[in-house]
C-alpha cells in the first residue's frame, strides 16, 4: 500500500475542524488590523528565493525541493512566503498603490527538506502578514502586539517576546568586518558551515545550534554596539512602542534569524514547553527586499507563524485552557425513510433541509429503519426526520430528538422551518 512521504501529513475530516477554527481567527485578527489576504502560487522561479533569502541562509543551500521542470527551468516549491509576495507586490504594480499596504496570508503551505521537527514538517502551512511602505517602527510593534495578542487569546500561556536590532547596510559593513576578524581567530573551533558561514554572511554564525560553536561565540561583539543612529533610533522607539501596549520583552542579540534579507528589527515569540522553549513565530524588517528584487526602495515588515506549531501547542493545554471555539460540523438532521420506495421523498426533504441553512444528510445504502438511526447516532445528528408511508400519506415528518428521544410530527411543507426554529 502507498503510503505519505515522509514529513508530510495528511489533514483527516476529524482534524480539519480545528484548523478551520484557527484559521478563521486569523483571519479576524488580520482584517482588524487592515490587512487584506494575498495567495501566491506554491511554485516560483529559483532565483526568486536564491535573491532574496540569500547563499548564506541553510534555505537556499540544503532545504529547497528545486527541480527542472518540462520547459528546462529551474522551480522550487515555496519554502518561505515573503519573497513571493514581494514579487506579486512588484509584478501586480502593487506598489503605485496608496502605502502603507498590508497582506497576510494563512493556510500557506511550505515545503523545505529538513528533518521533520516539533510542529513543523517538511510541508507545513504558516499565517503570515506582510506591511510595505512603513518606515516607523509603529508598523513593527503592531505586529508583535497582534501575535501576542492572538496567541494570549487562544489559551497559550508562558508567552516571552525576544527583539533584536541587526543594523542596515550603512553600519552592518564595519561589524562585520569586526566580526570576521574575532571569527578568524577560533575558526578551528567552529563547525564546517560556520566556517562557511563567516565568509559570505558571519552574523549567521549566532544562529548556530552547535555546543561547540555556542562556546566559541560566548563573547562574540553584537551587532548593537555598531547600529548608526538611525538604527539606535529606530530601535529605541520600538521599544518605547512595545512598553506603551504593554509587551514584556526581552532584548537578544544573539538574534538573527534564518533569512539574509532582514535589517533593523527581528523578533521572536516563544513559549515554554515541558521539552524546553519552542520559536511559535519569527519575524522582521525587511526594507532593502523590494529594490533588491527590482522595486523601487520601499521598507517592509513582517513575520510567518507555523500553524501546526499553534495546533501542537494548543493540544497540550490542560482541559478548558484551550478557548479556540471549533465549530459544529454533525449534522443537524438525518432523514430517516422506511423501504427504498421513499428514498426519493426523504431525498427531496434532504433538500429542503439544506435550502433552509440546516446542515442535513440520510441514507446512501438502502438500510433498513433501525440501521439508519444506528448510522445516524455515529454521526452525532441532533434530530432524526421520519418518513414512513402513513407520515408520507398524512403529508407529514415525524422528528426525533436524538438526547431526549422527545418525538413530534409537523407538516412536510414546514419541517425546515421548524426545526430550524426549534435548533
Amino acid at each position: 500500500m502507498l503510503k505519505v512521504l515522509k514529513g508530510m501529513k495528511d489533514v483527516l475530516p476529524a482534524e480539519s475542524a480545528r484548523w478551520r477554527a484557527l484559521e478563521r481567527e486569523m483571519r479576524k485578527a488580520a482584517l482588524t488590523a487592515g490587512y487584506r489576504e494575498i495567495r501566491t502560487p506554491v511554485l516560483e522561479h529559483t532565483e526568486l528565493f536564491a535573491r532574496s533569502a540569500g547563499e548564506s541562509s541553510d534555505v537556499v543551500r540544503k532545504e529547497m525541493y528545486t527541480f527542472l521542470d518540462k520547459g528546462d527551468r529551474s522551480v522550487t516549491l515555496k519554502p518561505e512566503s515573503t519573497a513571493g509576495t514581494v514579487r506579486a507586490f512588484l509584478e501586480s504594480g502593487l506598489y503605485a498603490q496608496a502605502l502603507p499596504l498590508k497582506m497576510y496570508y494563512v493556510n500557506a503551505p511550505h515545503f523545505r527538506y529538513e528533518a521533520p521537527q516539533s510542529g513543523r514538517l517538511r510541508e507545513h502551512h504558516q499565517f503570515g502578514m506582510e506591511c510595505f511602505g512603513a518606515a516607523e517602527p509603529s508598523a513593527d510593534a503592531e505586529l508583535i502586539w497582534l501575535v501576542v495578542r492572538l496567541l494570549s487569546d487562544f489559551g497559550l500561556k508562558n508567552l516571552s517576546v525576544r527583539i533584536n536590532s541587526i543594523g542596515c547596510p550603512n553600519c552592518r559593513p564595519a561589524y562585520q568586518k569586526a566580526f570576521r576578524e574575532y571569527l578568524a581567530q577560533r575558526r578551528d573551533s567552529l563547525c564546517r558551515t560556520c566556517q562557511e558561514r563567516m565568509e559570505i554572511n558571519p552574523m549567521r554564525t549566532l544562529d548556530c545550534k552547535e555546543e561547540g560553536c555556542k562556546r566559541a561565540l560566548a563573547d562574540a561583539p553584537v551587532m548593537l554596539d555598531h547600529l548608526c543612529d538611525e538604527c539606535r533610533a529606530h530601535f529605541e522607539l520600538l521599544k518605547k512602542y512595545l512598553d506603551e501596549a504593554g509587551i514584556r520583552y526581552s532584548v537578544d542579540p544573539r538574534i538573527v534569524r534564518g533569512l539574509d534579507y532582514y535589517t533593523k528589527t527581528v523578533f521572536e515569540v516563544i513559549t515554554a514547553t515541558p521539552n524546553g522553549e519552542l520559536t511559535v513565530c519569527g519575524g522582521g524588517r525587511y526594507d532593502g527586499l523590494v529594490q533588491e528584487l527590482g522595486g523601487p526602495a520601499i521598507p517592509a515588515v513582517g513575520f510567518g507563524m507555523g500553524i501546526e506549531r499553534v495546533l501542537m501547542l494548543l493540544d497540550a493545554l490542560d482541559e478548558g485552557e484551550c478557548r479556540l471555539q471549533i465549530d459544529d460540523e454533525t449534522p443537524q438532521v438525518f432523514v430517516a425513510c422506511l423501504g427504498r420506495q421513499l428514498s426519493l421523498q426523504a431525498f427531496s426533504l434532504v433538500r429542503r433541509f439544506r435550502e433552509a441553512g440546516l446542515r442535513a444528510d440520510m441514507d446512501h445504502q438502502a438500510r433498513s429503519l433501525k440501521a439508519q438511526f444506528k448510522y445516524a447516532d455515529k454521526l452525532g445528528a441532533k434530530y432524526v426526520a421520519v418518513l414512513g408511508d402513513d407520515e408520507v400519506g398524512r403529508g407529514v415528518v415525524k422528528l426525533r430528538d436524538m438526547s431526549t428521544r422527545e418525538e413530534w410530527e409537523v407538516p412536510l411543507e414546514t419541517a425546515a422551518e421548524a426545526l430550524r426554529e426549534r435548533l
